[in-house]
């Protein structure tokens, strides 16, 4: 049955549920096995024929996750239990071998590498789709004239292209963070029960070397009985950090979609309802999905933080909740990715209205550009902004071009400035300063990610 919205299917691809499925989770497991005792056989530490054994049974498919709840129903260990399993598979004279110099951990830490490996590549590719859809809106709109806003308040004019670009940029920036996220955390760890390595005496560096090299880790450093956990804090902070900005793309998509504004709208398929009572509406449900999902998301960082400071060398206080923790943030961001990447793709523009809200202060937005026309005339700055917000004020701002023709009117503001000058500072193009080239930079920052990401696709496959 299931229970939670992941075990139905409902959030999180095909993808990253498969990463943390039970049967998944137990072949990582037996990986950590079979490469250790291939190491271990490698430099004598064990039989080299039990090796073999071992690294075969590992490989073999047959220890299954069934097999291993009959064993655990009965140890209540489920290492214990994977272990009496892997050992029923193997010859006789090689099951004294299985797990030798081991512990429990070894398995868990070193497998929830792999499984976090694995995740960070389907994120790291979801990031690069993401940067890769909103360089695309960016070049798009690179020159369009827009409302910028401070405080839900126009406060100056920008092309609606920047909008884009700026996200598109962190989600460059999140891809280099995982990577960094990606060195730090994903190790071997095969020191046995307090991080001596005391099984294997002296021996014990070289065989988490070979292991760690076999699984494409990076062997620790040092270690109790685990790796230590400031770096899965690390781990789920980053990506809820990326969550994060995700929820800033979703919380801008959200407002600019309100019936007051308008100047985009997600994509409203063929058959779509956006109410059960209200036929006409069409909601951003997708952004509000992504808003949702982030606020959990951000919330297993707490747990992730509580999980660092263990007694002594370890205790369990940890392994409960990060059954949970780390399978849950990673599935999280998957489909927020997802979602967001579906919602850029698919994004409604309204030009005409963003073109028309640019006006719905009468001109006002433009009063900026008026008072640095009539500085660069000399006024005492102090000055020419009391003369510009007072006639601001005094026009209300409401009627299409007002704002222009109080200034023309105004004897302060025309002795300084005459029709021409003032209709220049009104035209949003001559205001986009130096976004189209910043956003033109990220456009080229975004397809080197997509190449670099590209080749290391390639090389992955062979």
């Amino acid at each position: 049955m299931a229970v939670l919205p992941v075990d139905g299917g409902r959030y999180g691809s095909a993808e990253m549920l498969g990463i943390f499925g039970e049967q998944r989770r137990i072949d990582y497991q037996l990986e950590v096995e079979g490469a250790a005792a291939a190491a271990q056989a490698e430099i004598g530490v064990i039989p080299g024929e039990a090796g073999a054994d071992i690294l075969r049974a590992s490989r073999s498919g047959g220890v299954t996750a069934a097999r291993i709840r009959r064993l655990e129903a009965r140890s209540a260990h489920d290492t214990a239990a994977l272990v009496e399993a892997l050992s029923e598979k193997c010859a006789p004279g090689s099951r004294p071998w299985v797990h030798y110099g081991l512990t429990s951990n070894d398995l868990v830490d070193t497998s929830n590498s792999l499984q976090m490996r694995d995740a960070l590549a389907l994120v790291r590719s979801g990031c690069i789709r993401l940067a890769s859809a909103l360089a695309d809106k960016a070049s798009r709109y690179a020159r369009l004239p827009a409302a910028g806003r401070t405080h839900g308040q126009h406060a100056s004019v920008m092309p609606f292209g920047l909008k884009f670009a700026n996200w598109a940029a962190e989600m460059v920036a999140h891809v280099e963070r995982l990577d960094g996220v990606r060195r730090r955390a994903l190790v071997c760890k095969t020191l046995g029960v307090v991080g001596t390595g005391s099984m294997m005496g002296a021996a014990a560096p070289r065989v988490q070397r070979l292991v760690a090299a076999r699984l494409g880790l990076r062997p620790a450093e040092i270690a109790t009985q685990v790796v230590p956990r400031e770096r899965y804090a690390e781990y789920v902070f980053h990506l809820a950090l990326a969550g994060a900005t995700l929820e800033k793309i979703a919380v801008e998509v959200r407002n600019l979609q309100r019936t007051e504004i308008g100047e985009v709208a997600e994509a409203f398929a063929r058959g779509q309802m956006g109410s059960s009572a209200v036929p006409v509406k069409r909601n951003p449900i997708k952004s509000e999905r992504v808003t949702s999902m982030s606020r959990l998301l951000r919330a297993q960082i707490s747990v992730a933080m509580e999980n660092v400071p263990l007694w002594h060398e370890r205790d369990l206080s940890n392994s409960a909740n990060e059954r949970f923790v780390l399978p849950t943030a990673p599935i999280l961001l998957d489909d927020m990715l997802r979602s967001m990447v579906l919602v850029v793709e698919g994004l409604r523009v309204d030009e005409a209205r963003i073109r028309a809200n640019l006006d719905a202060t009468g001109g006002q937005i433009f009063a900026e550009f008026v008072l640095e026309a009539m500085v660069r005339k000399g006024i005492h700055r102090m000055e020419a902004y009391r003369h510009v917000q007072r006639v601001a004020f005094a026009a209300g701002g409401r009627g299409e071009g007002e704002y222009l023709r109080a200034l023309k009117a105004d004897p302060a503001v025309s002795s300084a400035l005459d029709a021409g000058e003032l209709e220049r500072a009104f035209d949003p193009g001559l205001h986009l300063g130096a976004a189209p080239s910043m956003i033109s930079a990220v456009c080229r920052s975004v397809r080197r990610a997509e190449a670099a990401a590209a080749k290391g696709a390639a090389r992955a496959r062979g």
